[in-house]
């Protein structure tokens, strides 16, 4: 009787080759055992492919091997499909240069691809390709590029990883003046994994579609237009890939007078239902679920209901288990929480401008309104006690995981543009602190510089950095001219400000590399450090943009042009604040850049740290600045289900001769954890720890360093076991004390299953758009 698996035996071999820690014939004898009569190619290409997946956890390497066989089934079907190309059966027989010439015609011909790339001198362009890059990624990693991001027609992919990176590089450099010079290196830093584009513009760079922002804000007015007119919105928004965050402050809440019916108000509840079901049905395209979070300052009449949105129980009808909720709380609100005092809940419409303030001004005015209240001239307000106003937002908080606390005051205080408007919310995953109005949608650019692929052990490399950091700049600045807009708020307030998001990812798998422990002061210096090596780069980028192209249109009286940097605003939050406690310390010649930054910027906002729960899956890193969720899991996303084990533990164990079967077998009865296996030496112990193991506070230190180097925000997950109520109150006391922006999810232990069945419907598929605490990965940003 025939082998069908014998004929593939070449196929493993060249998979496993150059990788010494695993063995083909493991894979060939389960793909036998798994054989039957009848059996297709196809068929034996996905045994094959599933078999070096099983092993993955006895030894990571094996997932190099599982991305090597998807890429063979991913060659045979792309090869196959464009005639007239080799259909070569190796990576080395492979005419790449033909290939790309074939893929882009087909391509272009079937509208997926913008015609313009045809323009690029493609002799240069097929030279620069590297075809050994396709084997340097995980299964994870290629398997996701493969489900969802490679073009294909009628389902048959016909992108290979070399020309996805340079398919989109090319579409970001199409207006350059040397297109294909810059599209070579932009091809370099993605290609690389050095730095890498958020999803919507992998998704779309290159492409007849070309919407390439990843996160659009926007302000809902007080009447019914605005209202239904943002619903359309979101969806336009959405229908491309963009996440969506929502400020609904300025519409009267529940009791208030509507004169035009001479009626009162159902509040804004009912209108964030619509909006939740609204998200559900755009899906953009079947590749990501739409994806928005409602923001409402703490001082509006229905902010306690607002804080309900996310129950199981209660009347559906006003319930939002689709859409995340924030809470956007002024300074003043935390002081009356300190003190024990008194809050008072006023409708919008009596209280309009409270909207439009901050800091000492808002504060004021607040008080003034509290008098006229006492007074009996605001028809609609309601007191309570602050305190337990804050206790009921974290007992929701630690419930559902909504809504995220978010602190107004220091987003706007030391926002760049507090001359051309106000920060109203953030966005989906609370990275994101523009500035709103009726007439402009806020939309920002993000992309994530890889932290790990600019360490060795000797320590950071700055110069590499610095380089990575203007490519990117200049990469993310291109997105502005070239996105597709599909509503003009958005594309008028993108030409005007231009603002970009330059993010990390691999933080801890620099930390890993470098010996530190995350829960230490070295790791908070090197947050430090990093950060502000960073800065210092994106500043200097936008500032010789500016030079070559021309400031932001509304740089004039800017902080930028008041040689104001974003170490330097924490003064400017520090005087409305004594309770404020950042460190301030630099490292860098900043008076000089501020000299330069004087005269002009190209980007009104330049750095903010987004989740890149999937980037990072791609490069192979651990997401944005998050600790380790176990050091050895099954993680679960639209791609399927994946082992995950922690390269650089294994490589440890191994080298102490620790890394056996019955090691992997203690990793899983302990949930990953090492802190109950007696025979982990302590050093590695404290190398680490999982995400649960961890005093939150060294997440919360290494955030505040990071945050006096950064223009907006930084999605920042907060892990807890077991928590108190005092623990929870203490630790986001903290986290305002520290100067941060925001937070994101607070992540317990003893919630998990709350959080589970908030997130997940009968059929175990992910109902909301957010993140299960078994899988704490946000994909709508990155």
């Amino acid at each position: 009787m025939s082998d069908p698996i014998a004929g593939f035996a070449d196929t493993v071999f060249e998979a496993v080759a150059g990788l010494s820690d695993v063995d083909a014939e493991p894979i060939l004898a389960e793909a036998r055992a798994s054989s039957y009569p009848g059996i297709t190619e196809d068929e034996v290409r996905l045994a094959l492919i599933m078999a070096a997946r099983t092993l993955i956890e006895t030894e990571p390497d094996y997932t190099y091997v599982a991305a090597r066989l998807l890429l063979d089934k991913l060659r045979g079907e792309a090869l196959g499909f464009l005639h007239g190309v080799p259909a070569g059966h190796t990576q080395a027989g492979l005419d790449y240069g033909g290939y790309f010439r074939a893929y882009l015609e087909r391509g272009i011909r079937a509208e997926l691809l913008d015609p313009a790339l045809a323009g690029f001198d493609l002799d240069r362009i097929t030279d620069a390709l590297v075809p050994q890059r396709d084997l340097q990624f995980g299964y994870l990693g290629l398997q996701i590029l493969y489900d969802r991001y490679f073009q294909h027609i009628g389902g048959t992919r016909i992108e290979l990883p070399q020309a996805f990176f340079m398919r989109v590089a090319m579409g970001l450099a199409l207006r350059e003046d040397e297109p294909t010079e810059r599209a070579i290196q932009f091809y370099e830093a993605l290609s690389t994994f050095t730095f890498m584009c958020s999803t919507p513009t992998l998704f779309n760079s290159g492409t007849t579609r070309a919407q390439l922002s990843s996160c659009f804000l926007t302000t809902v007015d007080d009447d019914l237009d605005s209202i239904f007119q943002s619903y359309q919105n979101n969806a336009l928004l959405a229908k491309y890939s963009g996440g969506l965050g929502n400020d609904w402050t300025p519409v009267r809440g529940l009791g208030a007078h509507i004169k035009g019916t001479n009626g009162t108000s159902q509040g804004v509840v009912p209108f964030l239902k619509i909006a939740n079901d609204t998200t559900v049905a755009v899906n953009q395209g079947g590749k990501r679920k739409g994806a928005a979070c409602a923001y409402l300052e703490t001082w509006h009449i229905d902010v306690e209901e607002f804080l309900e949105l996310r129950r199981n129980t209660g009347d559906d009808r006003r319930r939002t288990h689709d859409m995340n909720t924030a809470n956007w709380v002024p300074d003043e609100f935390l002081r009356r929480v300190e003190a024990d005092t008194e809050w008072t809940l006023f409708s919008p419409d009596e209280t309009p401008d409270l909207h439009e303030l901050y800091g000492d001004e808002f504060a004021a005015r607040y008080r003034e309104y509290e008098a006229a209240a006492a007074r009996g001239e605001i028809r609609v307000h309601r007191t309570v006690r602050a305190v337990e106003l804050w206790r009921r937002m974290l007992t929701m908080l630690y419930e559902t995981g909504h809504p995220w606390i978010t602190f107004k005051d220091p987003c706007n205080l030391r926002s760049p543009q507090r001359h051309t408007g106000v920060v109203h919310s953030s966005n989906l995953c609370t990275e994101i602190t523009l500035n709103t109005s009726t007439e402009e949608v806020a939309v920002c650019n993000l992309g994530s510089v890889n932290l790990a692929a600019h360490v060795t052990e000797d320590g950071l490399d700055p110069v590499r950095l610095s380089q990575t950091v203007h490519t990117a700049m200049r990469m993310l600045d291109n997105v502005i001219d070239i996105n597709f807009y599909t509503i003009p708020e958005a594309r008028a307030a993108n030409l005007r400000h231009r603002p970009v998001g330059l993010g990390l990812m691999g933080f801890t798998d620099a930390l890993a590399v470098l010996r530190i422990p995350l829960a230490s002061e070295q790791a908070v210096e090197f947050a430090d450090q990093s950060m502000e090596e960073i800065s210092y780069a994106a500043i200097s980028a936008s500032a010789e943009l500016a030079e070559e192209r021309g400031s932001y249109a509304s740089f004039t009286d800017s902080l930028w042009n008041k040689g104001i940097l974003p170490i330097d605003s924490i003064g400017l939050l520090a005087e409305t604040r004594p309770e404020l406690e950042m460190d301030r310390a630099a490292r860098l010649d900043w008076a000089g850049l501020r000299e330069r930054v004087r005269g002009g910027m190209r980007n009104s906002n330049t750095m903010a740290i987004a989740p890149t729960a999937t980037i990072a899956n791609i490069c192979g890193v651990g997401q944005s600045i998050e600790p380790l969720y176990r050091n050895l899991y099954v993680k679960s996303n639209m791609s399927g289900e994946f082992t995950v084990v922690n390269p650089y533990l294994a490589a440890d164990l191994k080298q102490r001769g620790l890394w056996d079967e019955a090691m992997v077998g203690e990793l899983k009865l302990h949930d990953g954890s090492l802190g109950p296996i007696e025979r982990i030496p302590e050093e590695l112990k404290a190398l680490y720890p999982t995400a649960f193991e961890l005093d939150c506070r060294w997440l919360v230190e290494a955030a505040s360093r990071r945050q006096k180097w950064i223009d907006q925000a930084q999605s920042l997950n907060l892990y807890l076991t077991a928590p108190t109520g005092r623990m929870i109150d203490e630790l986001y006391r903290f986290a305002w004390r520290k100067g941060l922006k925001t937070t994101y999810y607070l992540r317990t232990t003893s919630a998990t299953h709350v959080e589970k069945s908030t997130l997940t419907g009968t059929d175990g598929a992910l109902n909301a758009v957010s993140c299960s605490i078994t899988q704490p990965d946000c994909e709508a940003c990155q």
